[in-house]
């Protein structure tokens, strides 16, 4: 699986341009939790989501995030291209 790098800001910025249910249906096709995806885009509940593969490191534009495994980011990706939102 290919590891991808991005900012801290812009993984913020498709975070806050998706469209409003796209977590829930991020998290279902996925089989996963909406706190698990929300602690994907920078959220911190462990309690009842989980940490998948999200390293931080600190730099400009917010530092640079690597995650293992692009899955969530890409679906997100696709959702926003799907309505057409820039980010």
């Amino acid at each position: 699986m290919e590891r991808v790098n991005i900012t801290f800001n812009e993984l913020r910025r498709i975070k806050h341009a998706l469209p409003h249910g796209s977590i829930q249906r991020i998290a279902e096709l996925l089989n996963a939790t909406t706190d698990t995806i929300r602690n994907y885009f920078g959220g911190n509940n462990f309690e009842d989501g989980k940490s998948i593969g999200v390293h931080y490191e600190q730099g400009p534009d917010g530092g640079v995030v690597t995650f293992d495994d692009p899955t969530i980011l890409r679906l997100a990706q696709k959702v926003l291209s799907e309505n057409g939102i820039k980010y």
